[in-house]
This record gives structure tokens, sequence and C-alpha cells, in this order.
């Protein structure tokens, strides 16, 4: 069997020859293809960690230099000819997506500084990675596995914890990490190659930069000392280095501070002469800043401690020295500037609590963690509460060395701790006293409390209702909407407002009312939920007796409705029927009063002619009547078409209705830009009519008629009257006169039917015109106002809602 190609291959070769190769999921090794054989060959002798999945089943190899990145748990070497889902399975998830586009599309993919935490020194660490997956093909030209060529970046990602290593180490790491890096040709700097990391730093294309000199390709980096530096190393040939140089550079269109490691090195030819500078940078502002904010971080967890009085102290185990900060004296009792140690610090413990002490620094030993509370005795004699934190350090043979950590007062805490107990106490005495049921619960929704009502209720234990069995009280019919309820207002912070029905111990349900509302901090945080559940059976029962009642009655509402809008329907119908039927005779009883009135005088007595006279003016006035009733009835019977429109239109039309009184009387009508709104378009210009007619008739003899006519909008709330709709807006239409006015006590009365304030005699008219002028405004959802005096006009004011 030829197993050649393993003959050099390091450790991890001597190890895969000690396998049973025969046996693996690939067959016997001398079936293997010869792809895989110098794939392998490559891999196993290769310095670079290198990891190749192969086959259908993605079987796993890697070389030594992969090995260190596998921990010492014991991954190694048993993933060796696993199947890469056993041997990685806490990132299959990931990588698996990545080996079938690799494998199906046959290109090469990278990533840099991809996170991918691992299972290695026996648990999950957060690594980084820079790698490529590409395809390696079989005899036949087909993709049969990928090869991983790949560098753990971990330490570059994290930032390294030692900010005061060398230069030296700090630029090696640096090397050791993909730069951006490109090449300055000539006396002039022209750029002569240039990679993609150094593009992405500058935020430019490569046709942008390429071949030109570099302070014309990135004029922002002009005059700002580098020109000089060029200079020095195209000259003298010295290299020059730079960590963490600020340049100012082009950021997503803004001018930003950046942070660059630099190196620029002299390009020499064969014959020593300088014919260029390669530069090699590297972007750090994310670290300089990062370590910025750890150092302001710093300072203000020592002002913090400062404030909060929190002392540190550090302690060298092996001779017990202690450094602390001067607020661990005040702690215990002493001035500031006190020189104590540690045995003396001891001594104020209280001796029942000494053991404590002893304890917590037992479990240290074996966790390294150090914490506890005990109380101190202080010089005065008065006792304080503290609470210790601590870490203890230990060298490779587990000796402890040093310890460092904590120290603050928490006397006021415990003593709060204190009175919230009795207030405990308090009010779990107080809740077991009441009837009602009373529960509470932690801030998650899990209830932990209940008072001694709901034991008695349900006739259970304690132990059976703390260990969540209270559902069982409830209805099963109630428990899903219950629990939906219940986690919807822990989960808002809302009020918690459910009926639900409750088991009593004799098996019968009963409805409850529960209400639960949360307790918060200062902060709005949620500590802890309390609530109660009260017995409403009895209301349940009432108010079902009174829906029925209710129903019953309004059953029978409906029944009269019914009744009543037919009989107004009726009315309505016989209201314009009767009228317009009585303009038939009417009609009559004018055209033979008409012919009297034309035969010869002589035939006809001056007593006869009066009476005709009469019979005319009576029969004039009951037309008008008819045809005002009939006015009146369309308001409620004609069809309610509410139209966008323009009132100024209207009122002009209104206005030439009257030209011939307005000529007569020498009237002036003003009427100022309406505007445009959405009515019934007849019944309004009835309205602006009436009102207008109005005006006219009851002028003053003596003094010339003057109508003025404005309109506005405003806020319903702002109009100073009580309307149906405060939030809407309101248009407003005033119409103003100069005529004889009325008393203020009839403001009302005026717009009822067939209501007169003047003699038939003084104005003619049935006193059924702002009748039907308050009728149109309600059936807009309006009100109409009137303000007079006796000889002084009158105003009407109309509010309609938009």
């Amino acid at each position: 069997m030829d197993h050649d190609f393993l003959s050099k291959g390091g450790e991890m070769g001597a190890l895969m020859r000690a396998k049973d190769w025969d046996q693996t999921l690939i067959g016997p090794v001398d079936k293997w293809p010869q792809s895989l054989r110098t794939t392998l060959g490559i891999l196993l002798n290769s310095k670079f960690p290198m990891f190749l999945f192969w086959g259908e089943e993605l079987i796993c190899f890697y070389n030594d230099a992969y090995r260190p990145s596998l921990g010492n748990d014991g991954k190694h070497p048993s993933i060796l000819g696993q199947k890469g889902e056993e041997g990685w399975p806490e990132i299959w998830d990931f990588i698996k997506p990545l080996i079938d586009q690799v494998l199906i599309e046959g290109e090469a993919t990278w990533h840099e500084d991809q996170f991918l935490p691992i299972y290695r020194n026996g648990k999950i660490e957060d690594v980084y990675w820079t790698f490529s997956y590409s395809p390696v093909n079989d005899e036949s030209g087909q993709t049969a596995g990928v090869l991983v060529i790949c560098n753990e970046t971990t330490g570059k990602v994290k930032m390294v914890k030692e900010l005061e290593a060398s230069t030296t180490r700090y630029r090696t790491n640096l090397l050791q990490t993909p730069s951006a890096m490109c090449v300055f040709r000539g006396p002039e700097y022209k750029v002569e190659i240039v990679n993609t990391l150094m593009l992405e730093l500058w935020e430019r294309k490569e046709h942008e930069v390429l071949n030109k000199p570099i302070f014309e390709a990135l004029p922002e980096a002009a005059n700002q000392g580098l020109e000089e530096i060029l200079l020095n190393v195209y000259t003298t040939g010295e290299r020059y280095i730079a960590s963490e140089r600020l340049v100012r550079l082009l950021r997503k269109g803004e001018i930003v501070d950046t942070y660059i490691n630099i190196v620029y090195e002299a390009l020499k030819e064969h014959d020593g002469i300088i014919s260029g500078i390669v530069a090699v940078a590297n972007d750090v502002t994310v670290q300089v800043e990062a370590r910025k904010k750890v150092e302001d971080a710093e300072e203000r967890a020592r002002l913090a401690g400062e404030i909060a009085e929190i002392a540190t102290w550090d302690l060298d185990v092996p001779n017990q020295a202690l450094i602390y900060s001067e607020n661990l004296a005040t702690i215990f009792g002493h001035d500031k500037s006190s020189k104590l140690i540690r045995s003396d610090l001891h001594k104020q413990i209280h001796p029942d609590d000494f053991y404590i002490l002893q304890r917590a620094y037992k479990m240290a030993l074996q966790t390294s963690v150090y914490k506890y509370e005990s109380r101190i005795i202080k010089p005065d004699n008065s006792i304080a509460w503290i609470r210790a934190h601590g870490k203890i350090f230990f060298d490779e043979n587990n000796v402890p060395l040093k310890m460092i950590g904590t120290v603050m007062d928490i006397t006021d805490e415990k003593n709060r701790q204190q009175i919230l107990m009795k207030s405990e106490e308090k009010f779990r005495l107080l809740a077991d006293s009441m009837p009602q049921h009373v529960w509470t619960s932690d801030a998650l929704g899990n209830l932990n409390y209940f008072n001694q009502s709901v034991y008695t209720y349900a006739g259970l234990s304690p132990e059976a209702v703390d260990k969540n069995d209270w559902l069982k009280i409830v209805h099963p019919d109630d428990r899903e909407a219950n629990i939906n309820a219940w986690m919807e207002a822990v989960n808002s912070g809302n009020d918690f407002l459910f009926e639900h029905r409750f088991r009593r111990h004799d098996g019968q349900y009963r409805w409850q009312q529960s209400h639960a509302t949360a307790q918060k901090d200062e902060e709005g945080n949620i500590q802890m939920w309390v609530g109660t559940s009260t017995d409403i059976q009895d209301q349940k029962d009432f108010t079902n007796k009174l829906e029925r009642e209710v129903s019953e009655r309004t059953a029978q509402l409906e029944i009269k409705n019914k009744d009543l809008i037919n009989m107004n329907i009726e009315l309505q119908s016989f209201a314009y029927i009767s009228s317009h039927d009585l303009q038939e005779p009417l009609r009559k009883i004018q055209t033979f009063a008409s012919r009297l009135a034309d035969l010869d005088e002589q035939n006809i007595s001056a007593k006869a002619k009066t009476y005709l006279n009469r019979i005319e003016v009576s029969a004039k006035r009951m037309q008008t009547l008819i045809q005002d009733l009939l006015t009146y009835s369309r308001t409620n019977s004609a069809e309610r078409v509410f139209v966008k429109t323009n009132l100024d239109e209207i009122a002009e039309e209104v206005t030439s209705d009257f030209s011939e009184r307005i000529e007569e009387t020498n009237a002036i009508v003003n009427f100022h830009p309406l505007g445009e709104i959405t009515v019934i378009p007849f019944q309004f210009r009835q309205l602006l009519h009436n009102l207008i007619g109005n005006a006219l008739k009851f002028s003053k003899k003596d003094e010339a008629p003057y109508i003025e006519i404005t309109a506005k909008r405003v806020l319903g709330s702002d109009l100073g009257i009580r309307v149906n709709y405060p939030e809407r807006i309101y248009y407003c239409l005033k119409i103003a006169d100069n005529g004889i006015g009325f008393d203020a006590e009839y403001s009302e009365r005026i717009f009822e039917v067939f209501q007169r304030l003047n003699t038939e005699s003084e104005f003619s008219g049935t006193g059924i015109g702002l009748a039907i002028v308050k009728k149109i405004v309600e059936n807009h959802k309006g009100i109409i106002t009137a303000h007079s005096e006796k000889g002084k006009g009158a105003t009407f004011e109309i509010y309609i809602p938009e």
C-alpha cells in the first residue's frame, strides 16, 4: 500500500499513518484519488495552517500548523478522518453553506476576521479567523473537496491586552496580519501598485489613483507633514515607522481624523539607486478610539468608586502587604490617612461573622472568587455592614500570589432590607385578614404569594397552590384567556384586569374580577406585581337580570320607534298632499273672484266689491301660507344630497331675486367672500333667501336697509357655545341688519312655526320663514342663534360643522 504521500507529514502524518485508513469512509488508501494524495501531501508539509474537507461526507484533514488552533481538550487527533459535521458541530451551520457554495460554483471564497466561536480547551471560545475556501478538483476536473487556508486573528480583533507592549512586538503582530500596501514610484511618488486594502483605506477606486502622484490622487493628505517624510525616505533611504499617526482622510464625504500605523521603506534598484517607496499602512482608528474609551472608562470607574464610596484593595498574599484606596479606612471608621494592615481590619470583623470570612477564603481557593457580607465594629463601637468582592490569582503551582477586590458600606441597604422585611410581614398579616383574594408575583409574572383567603376558598393546601396548581381553580374555559391577558400585562407593564371563574371548595364556580398593578422603582422598572380577586357573582347575576330587562324594553322601544317613523312618514305625506290639494280650490276661488271683479261696475254694489277685495286678499294670503307649508314640508322629506358649493354664487343669485325691492328701498346688501362649504344647495339657497328677505321686509321706514353677510371658520371648542362636535371645524355664517329688531326674550320663539311678532297689517307673512331656516340648519347638524334689541336691528349666526 503506497503511503509515500504521508512520509513527511510530521506528527500529523505519523498520526495518520497510525490510523487504519483502509476503514475510512473514503475507502482503502491505495484506492484514494491521486488528487486527494497530492492535496494531502501539500497540506501536511505546509507551514501555514491548512484544512481539507473531502468527498460527499466532507472528511476532515489538517496539518501540524493548524493543530494549535484546536486547543488541548482532546479534539486532536479525533477529528482526523471524521465527518465535518461531527467534528465541527458548533460552527457547522456557518461553514457548511460556504463549503456547498465552493463545491457548487467551483470558485474560491474568503472571509477576513470572521467571528466563529469554537469548542476548545473545555469551553466555547470566541475566535476570529481570516480564511479562504478553495475548490480542489479530482482527475476528471470535478470539484471533489475544499481546501481551507486559515489564520486565527483573534489577537488582532480583540485588541492587545497589554497596550504597553514594546513597539517591536506591536509591529511584529501587525506584520502578521493583512495590511494595506502600495508602491510610490519616482520623485513625484506616482502610485504604481496599490492593493484593495489600501484603496479601502483611501476610499478610492483603482482608476482614480493609479499612475497619479499620491497628493494629486489623495489631495486631503497634503500639507499634513507627509511630504517631508516621503522626501527623507526617498533621498536618504531611511525607513520611516509611525504608530497611530493622525492623518485626516476623506470618509463618506467628510474629512475625519484617522489613526494609522505607517511604514515607509525605500525601494532600491539592483544598483542601489532609490527609485520608489513601499508604503504599508494599517488603519487602527477603531483600536485607538477603543483604548481612549477604556482609559476614559477607567477614569470614570475611579471617580464612580469614590462617589459611590467603594474602596479598592490589593493584597500580596505571601507577605500580606496591603495596598488600598484611602476611602477603605473611612469605611472601617478610621481617618482616611490612617495606615492599616490586614490583621487590623480582621480584628474589626464582628466575632459572630468571622467564620464568614474564613468560609469565603476557603471557597475562593477553589473558585478564585472571593466575596462575603459581614458586620464590622467601628472604633466608636457602632455596627456597620460591609460587602467585599475580590479575586485570587495563583502561580503555576496553584499557590495564591495576589488578591484584589473592592469593599463597600451596605449598612443603609441592610437597614432597608430589615424595614422591607417588617413591611412584608405587616402586608402578609393584613392580607391574610382580608376576605378578598390577595396575591403577588415577581417582575416576570411568576406568582409567589397568596393570602389565606385563596387557600380557604379553594380548599387547597399552600403547597398545592404554590406549585403553580393555582390554575386548577380557574374554570377550564377561562384558563387560556387568563394566561394570555396576564402575559400581555407582564410584557407591557399595563394593569391586569380580567374576569374569570374560580372553583370553590364545594365544586361551584363563581365569577371573580382580578386586578393587578405593577410596582415600579424610581426608574420605572417593574419590581413586582400586587393583585386582588373579588367575588362578583352576585353582581353578574344582577347584571344578567338587568340585561334581560333592558333587552325586553329595547324590543318594545324598537316597536314604538317603527310606529313613530311610520306616523311621521304619514304625517309628512299628509302635510304635503293636503297643502298641494288645497291649492286647486284656492285657484278656483281666485279665478271666480277675479271674474266677478271684471263685471260691469253697475252690476256690482260697492259693498260687494269690498267683499270681493277681501276674498282676493284672503286667497292670496292662503296661497302664501300653503306655499310656505310646502317649503317647510320639503325641508324634512326632500332627499339630502350634500355637495361642495360656492356660497358667493348663491348669495349673488338671492340678491338678484330681490333686486327690485333693493332698488325701491335703496338697500345695501354687503356680503364678504363666503367661500365654499359642503351643503344641500337648494336648501341653503332657501335659507339665504328667507333671511335676506326678512331683513328687507322688517326694515325701518325712515332708514335705508343695510344687510351685511360674513363668514369664517372656527374650531368648535373655541366658539363659546355648546356644540355637538367640539373637535371639528365649524363654518360660521353671520347675517346682520339695521331693521326694526325684536325683544331679546323672543330669540327662541321666532323660530317656531306660525310665530309672528308683528301684526299682519304692519308686515305681511305667515310666520313660517324662520322655522324653515332652523329646520335647514338642523338638517346640516348645525346651530342657529338670533340676537337683537327692539329698534336696533337683528343678527343671525349659523354654525355648520364641516
